[in-house]
């Protein structure tokens, strides 16, 4: 856990629960109101997305990228931290 961000420490930290889609590591202030905007305001919402696709990364940030106009960085940001979370808790 020593060359994670805080960001990514803190959201690993604890079970999902009801945190907000902006707890996600890799999603900016612009990508999250992109988010809640199209129904997705929690983070256990982003996960169900990311576990629907099977946890493939490639395809979960192409998702990001395309239907919410997320960043290279962040989609790959936010895939690793949902990724780096299952490993944790599932």
């Amino acid at each position: 856990m020593d060359d994670m961000s805080p960001r990514l420490r803190a959201f690993l930290s604890e079970p999902i629960g009801e945190k907000d889609v902006c707890w996600v590591d890799g999603i900016s202030h612009e990508l999250a109101i992109n988010l809640v905007t199209k129904g997705i305001n929690k983070a256990y919402i982003l996960l169900g997305q990311f576990l629907l696709m099977h946890k493939n990364e490639a395809e979960f940030q192409r998702w990001l990228i395309c239907c919410f106009g997320a960043t290279e960085c962040e989609a790959q940001q936010s895939s690793h931290c949902l990724k780096e979370w299952c490993a944790c808790f599932l």
